[in-house]
Order: structure tokens, then sequence, then C-alpha cells
């Protein structure tokens, strides 16, 4: 009986191609080149770019601001009840015991 693969949707389609586009970018400017095609298509492309960013400036800015309060107590609250020194200390302190024990000096 043959395996039926099924359909892939949107989100992984686009999901895949950004994995791609990310995986092989790299390669793509060691090629002898690739900086001058690069400029060549941001000269070409970067005044739709403009244009198209203007119209999601304003509600991203009313955004960012709405969200920047809520956002900033939860990380501060974060930072308050984790105990990230106390793990600091201990895990210091259980390294300088291992290098104790084999008879080696931390520098």
């Amino acid at each position: 009986m043959p395996v039926r693969i099924p359909k892939a949707k949107t989100s992984e389609v686009l999901c895949f191609g950004a994995a791609g586009v990310s995986a092989f970018a790299p390669f793509y400017m060691l090629m002898p080149g690739a900086e001058e095609r690069l400029a060549k298509q941001t000269v070409k492309w970067a005044p739709q770019w403009e244009r198209n960013i203007t119209f999601f400036k304003s509600p991203v800015e009313r955004s960012v601001k709405r969200i920047t309060p809520p956002v900033a107590k939860t990380v501060q609250r974060i930072d308050r009840n984790l105990p990230l020194e106390k793990v600091a200390k201990r895990s210091e302190n259980r390294i300088k015991k291992n290098f104790a024990l084999i008879g080696v000096k931390p520098q």
C-alpha cells in the first residue's frame, strides 16, 4: 500500500521556505558578485519597502506604547522571582569543589 503524504499547509510551506532562505543565505553571500546583486535588488525594491513600512509604522508604534508598561512590569516581576544569583553562587561553589577534588587550583 502506498504511503500517503498529506498536502502541506500554508504555514508549513512558509516555515520551510524561511528556513531554507536563512540556511542558504550565507552560501549565497559567499558567491562572487553577491554583494553587487544584493545592492542592485536593494536599490530596486527599497522605495516600495519604504512606502509599505509607513503603512505599518503608526499602528505598530501605538501597539508598542500600549504593551510596553505591562511587559516591563512582567520582566521586573520575573527578575525578582528568579533566584539567579543564588544559582550562580551554587554553581561556582560546585565547580570549585570539583576542582579541589581533582587537585587543580582554580585561577
